[in-house]
């Protein structure tokens, strides 16, 4: 296929009054439409929605319908049914002409000219949008085509009149731009879209549906889904698109595959490089399912020599949680997926179970949450089965049944799974979940499940009121000291006219005042730990332990020469006496000296040698060869103690159960499908700490048991399962 290069300053690309530049067309390869895209995003003029939906649609529809999908369907059969993804394509790539787009583009103006266009300076309101809304939805088909591909652009709406959720929105905010009403912009969730206008883009109105359902949800707001707790809305955290995050969200919604096991590359080629040029741009800075997209994209396929699909998974996890205060789930379970392709498990356990901490933040709701709850089911009941299988095949150190810091992320992700279960209407963990649970945790021995440090709010909020009484107390200590220091003070100033005698005496009486802590601080910093003479020359010994001796000595001293002022006549025989015993002193003291020295050799040769038998355990059996420094050294594995808190009720009730040195799995299994019963859900602390005290003590009872009390146990279990409404198999998500 031949190239065609233009140069950006050219005449603009549109003008959005109809007129499409004809200089720009044909289209015949993936870099003019790349080139058409980036003179859009550059120009003076903003992007024409409609026209640059128009040109990917098409390219998308006639590499991936039609002869594509017959030829893809035929390899297929040719490979007997296997499973393996398919690349490749027979068809040519499209040549998108100047007719072609400008027919379907008039096409559309006319649809849209029973809208009153605004006057000069006027915004959009909700009576306009929801007249476009209206006209789109009046001209579609009907039929249901919610969960067909392809479905997601205006070619498909105007060569076939037919739109899933997504091109409905995506049209009414195209047409808005048409008309002219500029401050009409689309918000795009995790699974659905709205449309947002005013001068400061905060007043919402929904302009489609959502889910298998028929219902219609346009022109209502969508304050009641954010009140309700529902992902889908998340929580108000939605990406609210600019002109180029509109371009992007195109983009993203190009569908590259053929069918359910084959893809097309030059779909997948022109979507990574739009949005390379996109992320270039900086259009992709706030938009964590764009970035996120694009790594998986360079993960199949890198392009990029100095910017990693790994780098590309964090930068979506860093924009949702510094735009969006961490709202957004799909993320982290990019991340977490990645790393499981890779063999990464410690990393996967830990993303996974960042996910559920975004996923506790909401209220599960059956009929809007639909898509999210198949993603963790395929985590929790798929992918860490499978990764316990093949971890527990083997006997190894390293494995990740020997660290406890897994075993923790494993209980975090179910805690953030059973908070978003509590105050809804439908429970979630049903017999089908809390199977491959208990298999899980009975994978890990006790030796590596005690420890973990399990905490609960309720003692996180015991520690934080004896910091902040320490705080108090250390705060009244520093303020006592500091008037201490103050009266010191000043009565060295009011002392200065006085004798010396009286100023002792003020200088003893405020030493006196001082707190004891202080005071004994004070007369610990001038105690001698060691000896200098042994630490210059070498002799002595170590430790300045004769302090106390040489106080005793000087005592003496003073003593005598106090008795010798009063008695002058026996002076000298007094002193030859005073010699004498001084001398036996010093004698006994050095004996003395000598055996507390052997005791100190002693102590420290047997310290030594416990250090060695200890530092001995560690090391690897090789000592001679110098230490390799692993991230995964099993040694260091097995020493960890992590701490976490679990906020959900089910699982604050499981933790005796789950650091318990035999498993009861009966009890376990019966905890995590009791219905949830929780009266107010009360985010990271502060939730009804009555509610596991009264599930762990039923479950105890039950458990405590035998004979007759286990059947009737299974037969609850059983009962409870009742509650849970069946789900399908997942299919792979369009």
């Amino acid at each position: 296929m031949s190239t065609v290069t233009r140069s950006a300053s050219a005449s603009p690309c549109m003008a959005l009054n109809g007129i499409i530049d004809a200089s720009l067309f044909p289209l015949k390869s993936t870099s003019d439409v790349v080139n058409l895209f980036r003179r859009a995003l550059t120009s003076a003029i903003e992007p024409d929605l409609t026209l640059l939906s128009i040109v990917v649609g098409y390219i998308e529809l006639s590499l991936t319908t039609g002869e594509a999908a017959q030829a893809a369907q035929a390899a297929q059969a040719a490979l007997g049914g296997s499973n393996e993804v398919i690349m490749g394509n027979s068809v040519p790539f499209p040549v998108v002409t100047h007719e072609l787009i400008a027919g379907l583009y008039k096409k559309f103006q006319t649809i849209l000219s029973v809208v009153d266009k605004p006057k000069p300076h006027r915004q959009a309101t909700r009576e306009i949008i929801k007249k476009v809304s209206d006209v789109i939805w009046n001209s579609l088909i009907r039929s249901s085509y919610k969960d067909r591909a392809h479905l997601q652009n205006l070619y498909s709406y105007l060569s076939g009149n037919k739109l899933d959720c997504f091109g409905v929105a995506l049209a009414t905010t195209a047409g808005c731009q048409l008309l002219g009403y500029r401050d009409v912009r689309l918000a795009i969730s995790e699974d659905h879209a709205w449309v947002v206008f005013g001068q400061k883009h905060v007043e919402c109105i929904e302009v489609t549906w959502h889910g298998k359902g028929s219902e219609d949800k346009r022109g209502q707001d969508i304050s009641a889904g954010i009140e309700s707790g529902s992902w889908l809305y998340l929580g108000g955290l939605a990406v609210v698109c600019e002109r180029g995050m509109e371009v992007a969200a195109i983009c993203v919604a190009l569908n590259i595959s053929l069918s359910a096991n084959s893809d097309c590359v030059e779909v997948a080629e022109l979507q990574q490089q739009l949005l390379w040029l996109l992320y270039d741009l900086g259009h992709l800075k706030r938009y964590p399912m764009a970035l996120g997209l694009l790594g998986e994209l360079e993960e199949i396929n890198r392009t990029h020599r100095s910017i990693s699909c790994e780098q590309l998974f964090r930068e979506a996890i860093e924009s949702s949680r510094s735009h969006y205060h961490n709202h957004h789930v799909y993320p982290h379970i990019f991340q977490g997926n990645y790393y499981n392709r890779l063999l990464k498990y410690r990393e996967a356990f830990a993303a996974w179970a960042n996910a559920a901490d975004v996923i506790r933040l909401y209220t599960y709701q059956c009929r809007d949450d639909e898509e999210i709850y198949k993603e963790l089911l395929d985590i929790a009941n798929e992918l860490i089965p499978y990764v316990m299988k093949t971890e527990s095949s083997g006997h190894s150190a390293r494995s990740i049944l020997r660290d406890a810091e897994v075993f923790a992320n494993l209980l975090r992700f179910y805690d953030g799974i059973c908070q978003w279960e509590e105050d809804s209407l439908t429970p979630i963990l049903h017999i089908g979940w809390a199977k491959p649970l208990v298999t899980n945790i009975t994978k890990f021995d006790h030796d590596i499940r005690s420890q973990v440090v399990i905490k609960l709010p309720e003692d996180l909020e015991a520690e934080q009121a004896a910091a902040l009484e320490a705080k108090k107390k250390a705060a009244a200590a520093a303020t006592a000291a500091a008037a201490a220091v103050a009266v010191e003070a000043s009565l060295h100033l009011e002392g200065n006219n006085n004798n010396n005698n009286t100023v002792v005496k003020k200088d003893e009486k405020s030493k006196s005042e001082l707190p004891t802590t202080l005071a004994d601080l004070t007369a610990a910093c001038g105690e001698k730990i060691l000896n200098p003479d042994f630490l210059l020359q070498g002799g002595g010994q170590p430790f300045a332990d004769q302090k106390q001796q040489a106080a005793a000595e000087q005592t003496t001293s003073s003593e005598l020469s106090h008795n010798n002022n009063n008695n002058s006549s026996s002076n000298n025989a007094e002193k030859e006496a005073t010699t004498i015993s001084n001398n036996g002193n010093n004698e006994a003291n050095s004996n003395n000296n000598e055996q507390r020295q052997q005791q100190q050799q002693q102590q420290q040769q047997q310290h030594k040698e416990a250090k060695v038998e200890e530092s001995s355990q560690v090391e690897l059996p090789n000592s001679n060869q110098p230490t390799v420094v692993d991230d995964y050294d099993p040694f260091e594995i097995m020493l960890k103690r992590p701490v976490i808190t679990l906020y959900s009720q089910k699982m604050k009730g499981l933790k005796d159960l789950l650091l318990a040195e035999k498993l009861n799995t009966h009890a376990i299994s019966l905890q995590v499908t009791a219905q949830s019963v929780a009266s107010r859900k009360v985010r990271g602390g502060g939730a009804d700490s009555r509610q596991p005290a009264t599930i762990s003590a039923t479950i105890t009872a039950i458990a405590s048991t035998e004979g007759a009390s286990i059947g009737g146990s299974a037969a609850s279990a059983t009962s409870t399962d009742s509650f849970a409404p069946t789900r399908p198999k997942r299919t792979r998500r369009e």
